[in-house]
C-alpha cells in the first residue's frame, strides 16, 4: 500500500492529479448496452435521457468474435453520441483476458476525455486495482487528459470478498463496487444458476407444531456479502451498488431485491433492460412522504442537537443524520428529474 504522503500523487509524469473526493451524482441505475450492436448504438441518446449512468459492456455478454466490434462501437459512441450530460462508463474485459490491454489503451487514448469510469470485472485484491491505476495514469499522460478516469470494481470472486476492504481503499480512483452474484456464485461453488435474488431452497422453517404444516420463508443468498460490501464502500467514501437481476420478466422479484439493497445502503443497481430502469428509479428515489417527514426533522432540530418529539417519535442526533441523508439525496435527484422535483415539493 502506498504511503499516505504519496497516495494522491500522480502515478505517471504528465498524468492528471488524482481526485480527493468522488463526485456525487444521480446513479440509481447503471444501464448496460452492447456497443457491438449497431441498433443499440443508434439508441444511445434515447437511453442516456432515461438512465442515470450509461455503461458500454465489453465483457461477458459480448461473444469473443465481437470483442473488437464492441470496442470500435464504443469509440464511435464516445466520439459522436449526444449523451446530454449522462456519464459514460465501460466494463472492460477481465484482467486475465487477451482483450483488456487493447480495451484500456484504445479507449483512454481515443475517448478518454468523455469516459468517466472504467469498471473492472473479477477484482480479487488491491493488486488488481494497483495495476489498472498505474496503467491508466500512463495512458492519461499519453492522451494529455485533464482529469483522471475513475475505477469501479466488481465483487464476483471469493477472494474479492475476502479482500473487499483493501480493494475499496486501493486507489483514489476508486468510485465504487458492485456485487456480481453470478460469477461469485460460481467462485464459491454455490448450487444455484440464478443471477441475483433469493432461492427457494435457501430458507428457514418455523418450529414444528404438531401436525400443522410448518411455514417456511425464502432467504437472501447475498445478504452477508452485500452488507460487507456496503460497509467497505462507506468506510472508504465510495459508493456501493447491487449488480444484475437476471430474470427480466420477474419485475416484482427485481423490485424486492433492489429495495433490499437500497435499504441496506446501496446507491443504485445495474439495469439490463429498460423495464429495470423504471424499477430502479422507483426504488432508489426516496419516498416523497419520507422526504417530507425528514424535512420536518431537520426543521425541528436544525443543528442536530438535543432530543425532540415529532408525531410521538423521538428525534435526536442519529435521526437527524438519517434525515439529512434522505433530504440530500432527494434534492440531488430533483435537480435531474422534474417529476421527482414536483413530488418533493420543489
Amino acid at each position: 500500500m502506498r504511503s499516505p504522503r504519496s497516495f494522491f500523487a500522480p502515478l505517471a509524469v504528465g498524468a492528471p492529479a488524482p481526485v480527493r473526493e468522488i463526485p456525487t451524482t444521480p446513479s440509481r441505475m447503471i444501464h448496460f448496452f452492447d456497443p457491438s450492436n449497431e441498433k443499440l448504438r443508434a439508441r444511445v441518446p434515447e437511453m442516456a435521457r432515461s438512465a442515470d449512468i450509461l455503461l458500454a459492456n465489453l465483457e461477458d455478454a459480448v461473444a469473443a468474435d465481437r470483442k473488437e466490434a464492441a470496442r470500435t462501437g464504443l469509440v464511435e459512441v464516445g466520439r459522436s453520441a449526444n449523451l446530454g450530460g449522462t456519464p459514460l462508463w465501460v466494463r472492460v474485459n477481465a484482467l486475465e483476458s487477451p482483450w483488456v490491454l487493447d480495451d484500456l489503451v484504445t479507449l483512454v487514448t481515443e475517448i478518454g476525455d468523455v469516459l468517466d469510469v472504467v469498471m473492472i470485472p473479477k477484482v480479487e485484491g488491491p493488486w488488481d486495482i494497483a495495476y489498472v491505476d498505474r496503467l491508466l495514469a500512463q495512458l492519461e499522460a499519453r492522451a494529455e487528459l485533464q482529469r483522471p478516469i475513475l475505477v469501479h470494481a466488481i465483487l464476483e470472486t471469493a477472494a474479492g470478498v475476502a479482500n473487499v476492504e483493501e480493494i475499496a481503499v486501493a486507489s483514489p480512483r476508486m468510485q465504487g463496487i458492485s456485487l456480481g452474484p453470478a460469477d461469485l456464485a460460481a467462485s464459491r461453488r454455490m448450487k444455484t444458476t440464478r443471477v441475483g435474488g433469493g432461492h427457494p431452497g435457501y430458507l428457514v422453517m418455523a418450529d414444528p407444531d404438531g401436525d400443522i404444516a410448518r411455514p417456511s420463508y425464502q432467504q437472501d443468498l447475498w445478504h452477508y456479502t452485500l452488507a460487507r460490501m456496503v460497509d467497505a464502500c462507506t468506510a472508504a467514501g465510495i459508493f456501493p451498488y447491487y449488480g444484475p437481476f437476471g430474470d427480466i420478466r420477474d419485475e416484482p422479484g427485481c423490485e424486492a431485491q433492489f429495495r433490499a439493497a437500497y435499504l441496506m445502503g446501496c446507491v443504485g443497481a445495474w439495469s439490463l433492460h429498460p423495464v429495470q430502469i423504471a424499477i430502479a428509479k422507483r426504488v432508489f428515489s426516496p419516498d416523497p412522504e419520507e422526504v417530507r417527514f425528514a424535512r420536518r426533522v431537520l426543521e425541528a432540530i436544525p443543528d442536530g442537537s438535543g432530543v425532540h418529539m415529532l408525531d410521538g417519535k423521538m428525534q435526536d442526533d442519529a435521526t437527524y443524520k438519517q434525515a439529512r441523508v434522505l433530504v440530500d439525496l432527494a434534492d440531488m435527484l430533483a435537480r435531474k428529474d422534474p417529476e421527482l422535483a414536483e413530488a418533493y415539493g420543489q
